[in-house]
């Protein structure tokens, strides 16, 4: 396993393995693909109901979604973003999606707990959703087209079933901003 340099991603996106659209070679880091931040954002209404993640309803209740060039994220506010490349990836490529340091440094906390980004993610290509929080002490305004954080590449041995190949792979085409389909899941059962 090794982490793709520069020429590694020019080399897998000029033969087709690694789909970035739009794709902007200016956005290549010496070890990742910088992302942008996408128009289009959602997440839940101040409410005391609580969301159940096995019940779709409760997941789906009192969400706004909007499509807006900027957004000002007040202190502990969170929400859905997305980037505004969509990605494909080949069976023997993992992403690994972080923050921008300079944001971090602002408080606001990007892709908050799910970064990793599987083989075979996704056919057809798709966004990636981010999961954004304001830590910070003061309101931070985002824009739209801005880089918000870094995919990183690492290259693997070629899965057995890629992630759009597996029953259930529920994010595979997703689009922007798409909200929790854990009701999607097996429920659990108190045996």
């Amino acid at each position: 396993m090794s982490i793709l340099v520069d020429f590694e991603i020019r080399d897998e996106i000029a033969a087709g393995k690694l789909v970035i659209a739009p794709y902007d070679p200016s956005l290549i880091q010496p070890n990742s693909y910088d992302v942008r931040l996408s128009d289009k954002f959602s997440w839940h209404e101040k409410s005391d109901e609580v969301v159940d993640p096995y019940q779709s309803e409760s997941v789906l209740t009192n969400l706004v979604n909007i499509e807006a060039n900027e957004i000002v994220m007040m202190p502990g506010q969170f929400l859905l973003g997305a980037t505004l490349e969509k990605f494909c990836l080949p069976r023997n490529i993992v992403g690994q999606l972080t923050g921008k340091s300079s944001l971090a440094r602002l408080g606001v906390m990007v892709h908050v707990t799910a970064g990793f980004i599987d083989a075979g993610f996704s056919h057809p290509p798709a966004q990636i959703t981010l999961e954004i929080l304001n830590v910070g002490n003061r309101p931070v305004r985002l824009h739209s087209g801005m880089s918000i954080g870094q995919m990183v590449f690492t290259r693997t041995a070629e899965c057995m079933v890629a992630y759009n190949e597996k029953p259930g792979a529920k994010y595979n085409g997703q689009s922007a901003a798409a909200h929790s389909l854990y009701y999607l899941n097996p429920s659990h059962t108190n045996e």
